[in-house]
């Protein structure tokens, strides 16, 4: 049967960041059909950058959102399979009641399993569990020369890692299997603690690891002295407390009613709201139970938050410094960004735990820093000078978050990258499959 198609009318699209560009989206209902000849895959279009936007002369870009349907669940195993446009928010509300969480989430549930897949999202608990790729069991995928393949970890593995973190540049995922991790309930046992300084923070991050299956901090990156990177560490794990529960999903979140002016989020005005925030916790550590919610998706709770960059957009910067230069590369980070002016509000630290297979994935052994920066006049320039640091520890930078990266910084970055290439090209090889963030970075055709 021909798959029903709808082509939005709009003609631009963006990531999260809101970096418009001339594009189109086809939503199908059936992926298997309409991902003949597609040029590239988007889900609910929650990548900072350009890595879910087509190039220039491909404009249309098939989006997965109305291919959600769940396919089997298996109780004995946990392993959940489901077409690639179910979101994540859907996962949680129809799993987690019934006593199943996902095994690794982002920082939004508003993410499709073809996106997380694409991205091999992490979370609060990668020192522990990894990333998402590391629960995924088997995946269905158009690749580039049309045909439609199964792959695992032993059938096909060079495209199952290499599609696993290869923001969707092996073809379409049509189908994901991923086994779901068992929980107690739906709330969370947290622990939230005053760091006084960056040094401190890392220290704090390691001594929780070992203790708390979820751990994740945000530091204050405009002060500087002996305060520098002073913050909030939050670590916790699901509840087994008896009668715990597992409260439903919010019943309406607030959205953001318009854009606000460029000058809104000024250096003045973060380290206002840094100030305030870091001193609204009191020095020690405060013990309290959360709902699941709060502590997995504290920014879900305003919808359409991208808003406060104004008309410009934002991008985020987000880098992965490794173990062996954690604690100088993080400061050296901090440093560049505050002698450069750069003013984040969101600025969020966690300890990663070992690489993982996906063969562009982010994570490594060590500290990774995210950082939301309002785009200005010197935003490149300062990126520059960020992606300059992070080569010289010998980390680099998420691709599910960049918009600015050059592509000669990439390559210092990535020695994984010639590898992902080659086999890019076994199940590619006329090159069909590309964004605009492969043709930045990898030197696609535009």
């Amino acid at each position: 049967m021909k798959a029903r198609m709808l082509t939005q009318s709009t003609s631009r699209l963006a990531g999260w960041g809101r970096q418009f560009r001339p594009a189109r989206e086809v939503l199908p209902e059936n992926l298997l059909e309409a991902s003949r000849g597609a040029v590239l895959s988007r889900g609910l279009g929650r990548a900072y950058g350009d890595s879910a936007l087509p190039p220039a002369s491909r404009p249309e870009v098939l989006t997965t959102r109305h291919a959600d349907s769940f396919v089997s669940f298996d109780p004995s195993t946990r392993e959940l399979r489901a077409e690639a446009g179910a979101s994540l928010a859907t996962i949680n509300r129809l799993f987690l009641p019934r006593g199943y969480f996902l095994p690794v989430t982002p920082g939004t549930q508003h993410v499709t399993l073809g996106g997380a897949v694409a991205a091999d999202v992490h979370g609060k608990n990668h020192h522990v569990d990894g990333g998402f790729g590391d629960h995924v069991t088997s995946l269905v995928v158009r690749v580039g020369d049309g045909r439609v393949v199964t792959c695992s970890r032993d059938e096909h593995p060079d495209l199952f890692w290499a599609t696993v973190g290869g923001m969707g540049l092996l073809g379409h995922v049509l189908e994901v299997g991923v086994t779901m991790r068992a929980v107690p309930s739906g709330m969370i046992d947290e622990e939230v603690t005053r760091v006084d300084g960056l040094d401190a923070f890392q220290d704090a991050l390691r001594t929780a690891a070992p203790r708390h299956r979820y751990t994740v901090g945000w530091i204050d990156c405009l002060t500087r002295g002996p305060s520098a990177g002073r913050g909030v560490l939050m670590a916790g794990d699901f509840s087994d407390a008896p009668g715990a529960g597992t409260p439903g999903p919010r019943a309406r979140v607030p959205r953001m009613p318009f854009e606000l002016p460029s000058w809104t989020l000024g250096r003045g005005t973060v380290r206002a709201f840094n100030a305030a925030h870091f001193h609204l916790h009191r020095r020690g550590t405060v013990r309290r139970r959360v709902p699941w919610e709060s502590f997995f998706y504290p920014l879900d709770r305003l919808d359409g938050w991208n808003l406060m960059y104004g008309a410009r957009g934002f991008t985020q910067d987000q880098c992965v410094v490794p173990e062996r230069s954690a604690r100088v590369g993080a400061a050296r980070v901090m440093d560049v960004l505050t002698r450069r002016g750069g003013a984040s509000f969101l600025c969020v630290i966690k300890d990663c735990g070992p690489e993982g297979r996906g063969m562009l994935s982010f994570p490594l052994a060590g500290v990774s820093i995210a950082l939301d920066l309002p785009l200005r006049d010197g935003t490149q320039a300062l990126v520059d000078a960020l992606n300059e640091e992070v080569i010289a520890h010998g980390g680099r930078i998420y691709l599910a978050k960049d918009s600015l990266t050059r592509r000669e910084h990439f390559a210092r970055m990535e020695p994984r990258l010639p590898a992902f290439q080659e086999v890019r090209r076994r199940w590619d090889p006329a090159g069909r499959i590309k964004s605009a963030q492969s043709v930045r970075l990898l030197g696609d055709a535009p």
